[in-house]
């Protein structure tokens, strides 16, 4: 019973971890993007 749990917690967490780091690299691009976008936009003015 505890081996059964402790290997889902276990599997659980690796997938989170994985998951934060695939989310904030995306999002760390998405807000680089919109910061080029802005310099670019406030050049033009």
């Amino acid at each position: 019973m505890f081996k059964t749990i402790s290997i889902i917690v276990i599997s659980v967490s690796i997938f989170g971890l994985i998951l934060f780091v695939f989310v904030k690299n995306l999002m760390k691009r998405r807000i680089e993007y919109y910061l080029k976008l802005n310099e670019k936009k406030k050049k033009t003015k």
